[in-house]
Order: structure tokens, then sequence, then C-alpha cells
């Protein structure tokens, strides 16, 4: 076995978003405390423009929401101490917001509108939305949510719970046995090892080999799906981490093993707690996170598994710095196989759905993972990963330069951000030949470069037609 990489240094320390939270709730009170133009004010208004364009530069727009009691930065809770961060939230909660999303081009008269308008919020009751309020206050790069203790998530769109458009056979199969599995574990009944490896067989020589359901487990997911679609796919990416790393083939499947049933704990936990679109309370977090010591409980007491499966499962919420849940003493790093599926259980949850958010593009997802490497997770590992699945993974459903919509048929190590495309009609019908997105004209520009990824808007899409039945 080729052990994974140390952790390596961290990354340069991300933004602060509590930050620009305090900067908010500062302004807000001195606001309506003070007349316009006051040094106070113009002190407190420049510094959170300062805050504010420090984030843009690394990322725009910048996403700042509060889920299950965390502050979030672009999808991702951001660690920080506990105390420091209850009570920004409580003076978030103050001003009747849990969102505040922010996008390039912002200006200082624009913040000091969006204060204004947070001092008056509560003396107003206007039939006018919240947007229609603040584009009258000539606001228009800031945008708020949940003003009203309505959680309006319930009314968000819906998604399907599981793939729902053309799978690759092997890949589908999975996904069933899977399926069953879990549904025997939340029914009572025992888990079998003698099924674990059987599926285990099946992802690692079947469905790892094919290009069809690889690209269809790293495009964009339009589906909310359940956790064992969830865990079918963290092994996998786990497993394309594994080899980059140069894991042997036994440790390997050891780790899609544990991978498979790193959340397996979850079906101890009410499935209208595990499916609740609105924010958690602290009671139901707290239920929601012990899905981990229930997990290596399950599998601690099953003959047949490998020793690190239940290892896993206890960990992969861990920190590489030692933090996160459970609890198992101040410094205690994760199992370096534990460090390898936490990479792949983020990624892949932040590129599927959820009731209250549309899946974030892969390009997004990967630079998710770099803000956070070093603290959340492995630093080296997250290169690595990045470097394997690319900003734009093949299968993508992506547009190009030329403005014509082209899906990704391979990708190139040596320049992961220009892939090779088919381009495709409004149909999602193939409507040219490869294009070679690295080639440059004699000034160097290049003839043809993706710009995004884009959401399939047929259901019927069909990436397999588009790729070669061996994966590399």
């Amino acid at each position: 076995m080729t052990t994974p990489p140390a952790t390596a240094a961290s990354t340069p320390a991300s933004p602060d978003p509590l930050v620009i939270l305090k900067g908010f709730g500062s302004l807000r009170r001195l606001t309506g405390t003070y007349p316009v133009g006051h040094p106070m004010v113009v002190q407190r208004l420049k510094e959170l423009d300062d805050a504010v364009r420090a984030h843009l530069r690394q990322q725009s727009p910048v996403r700042i929401d509060v889920v299950r009691g965390d502050v979030h930065l672009d999808g991702v809770a951001f660690p920080s101490d506990a105390q420091v961060t209850g009570q920004v939230i409580q003076d978030l909660l103050a001003m009747g917001v849990q969102s505040i999303h922010i996008s390039e081009g912002i200006e200082p008269r624009e913040l000091h509108a969006v204060a204004q308008f947070l001092w008056e919020v509560k003396e107003r009751d206007s039939g006018e939305s919240i947007e229609a309020q603040l584009s009258a206050r000539g606001v228009r790069h800031v945008s708020l949510g949940r003003l009203v203790p309505l959680d309006t998530r319930w009314r968000a769109q819906q998604w399907p719970e599981a793939p729902t458009g053309p799978l690759d056979p092997e890949y589908a199969q999975s996904l069933m046995l899977a399926r069953q599995t879990f549904e025997q574990v939340a029914s009572g009944k025992p888990l079998k090892a003698a099924t674990i490896r059987d599926l285990v067989q099946l992802l690692m020589f079947k469905v790892a080999r094919s290009n069809a359901a690889l690209g269809q487990i790293l495009a964009v997911k339009q589906y909310e799906n359940l956790t064992y679609v969830h865990s079918v796919n963290v092994s996998m990416l786990s497993m394309l981490l594994g080899r980059r790393v140069g894991l042997d083939e036994d440790t390997l499947a050891a780790l899609v093993e544990a991978a498979l049933l790193h959340d397996i704990g979850k079906t101890r936990i009410p499935l209208e707690v595990v499916k609740k679109p609105g924010a958690l309370d602290k009671h139901e977090r707290k239920l929601m996170e012990s899905h981990t010591t229930f997990g290596a409980e399950i599998l601690v007491q099953l003959d047949g598994l490998r020793p690190l499966t239940p290892v896993i499962a206890l960990e992969h919420h861990r920190t590489v710095r030692g933090f996160g849940y459970p609890d198992l003493g101040d410094g205690v790093v994760p199992h370096p196989m534990s460090q390898i599926v936490s990479v792949a259980d983020i990624y892949e949850a932040i590129t599927g759905a959820r009731t209250y958010q549309a899946p974030t593009p892969p390009e997004r997802a990967c630079l998710i993972l770099a803000r956070i490497a070093g603290d959340k997770l492995n630093t080296a590992l997250v290169k690595t990963f990045v470097n394997a699945v690319t900003f734009f993974p093949i299968g993508s459903l992506v547009k190009t330069s030329l403005e014509r919509l082209a899906v990704v048929v391979r990708t190139t190590p040596d320049d992961p951000l220009h892939p090779i495309v088919v381009p495709v009609d409004e149909q999602l019908n193939r409507a040219g030949d490869e294009i070679d997105t690295r080639l440059r004209d004699s000034d160097g520009t290049y003839r043809c470069h993706v710009i995004e990824t884009v959401r399939p808007h047929l259901e019927t899409f069909d990436v397999s037609q588009f790729l070669t039945d061996e994966a590399a």
C-alpha cells in the first residue's frame, strides 16, 4: 500500500465571512443612530466595502448563508469559534436575514442602502418583494433571503431523489443493489457482508471501467440524491482519488467498501430529518451528526468487513486539523483513508441538488474544495482530486466561446482547463467533430475554450452516446 500524501501546508487563509456579517450588523445600527455622512458611518462603510471587495477578488459572487446554525461561505460551513459565530448569527437573525449574496460591481452606496433597508425593514409592512424594495433603493448587486419566519425553501424547486435519465447499465445495477442494502438496514435487518463484497466488485471492475458511468457521476447531478445514491457516488470518487495516490488493489477495495458504507448510520436517522428541506433545529442537528457513531456501531458488529470500514464511518466528518464531529478529543486527526473519503464526500454533496439550492457546477465545486483545503481537507489530496476530475469533467455539458453547447468527451492532463469536446445542437444531438480546446491560433489565442458548465434542459439527455466504453 502506498500511503496517501501527508497533509500539506495550509493554503492562504480564506476570507472570513463573519467580517461581512459583523460589518452589516454594525453599519445597520450606526445608520439607524447617526445621520448620513457621520464619521462613524463613513468609517464603518469603508471597512465593510473593503471586506466585500477582498472576498470578490477571490470569488464572485459571494454567497453567505446560515444553514443549520452554521455560517456557510459559497455552500460550505466556515470554521470558526462557536461562541463568536453564535453571536454573529444572533445579530444576523435580528436583522431578519439568513442569506446575503453579493456580486461583482457592488458600490459603497449600495451597501449603505442595504444597511438602511435592514434598519427599517421591521418598521415597514410592504407588499412588495424584497428584491423590488432593494431595487427601488438602487441596489443591484446584493440579494437578501429569508426575511420572514416562513422557510421559503419549502416552496423551492423539487428535485428527483435519484437519477431519472438514461444510465449506464452497470451503474444502474449498483444503485439498485445499494438501495436494497440500505433499505434492509433501515428496516432493522442485518447488513450482509457478502452483499457488500459483491457490490464492491461490481463498482471496481465494471462501473469504474465505464466512461459513461463516470460521466454520470461527475457531471452536474439534477437530483437530490438519497443516501444510497450518494454513497455509491462517493465510493467511485474515492476510488478515483485512491488510484491517483497509488493505492494497491487490496487497499482500493477496502477504500471502496468503506466509502460505500460511510453514511450507513443515516439509516437510523428519521427520514423526515434526513430529507428536511428547512434548517435543522438543535435537536435535529445533534441527531443528524450522530449518524457517524451510529454507522460505526452498525459496522463494527458485522463480521466480514475490513477493519477500517467502521473507522471511516466514524471519522469522515473530522477535519485534518482535528476538529469536526464526533468529538474524539482535541487534535485527533482522521486516518488518511478517511481523509480521502472526506474529499469525495464533500464534492459529491455540493454537486448534487438540494431542495433549497440548485446543484453546484464542477468548476465551482473544485474552487470550494480549494478554499477549505488545509483547514478541513488534506491539501495534497484536494490538489490530486481536482487534477483528476478537472473543472470540466467528462460527460459535462458546457458552453463554449463559440456560443455553442458541447459535451466534454475527454480531459487533458497537461491542460485540465481545456478538454476535448463534441459540439451539440439545441436538442443535444451531436453537431460536429471533436474540438480540441487546447489549440491556439498563431497569435496564441485559443480557437475555442469552455466558458461554463450548463445544466441539460432535456431529461432524456444520454451522455453515454458521446463517450467511449472504457474509462482510462
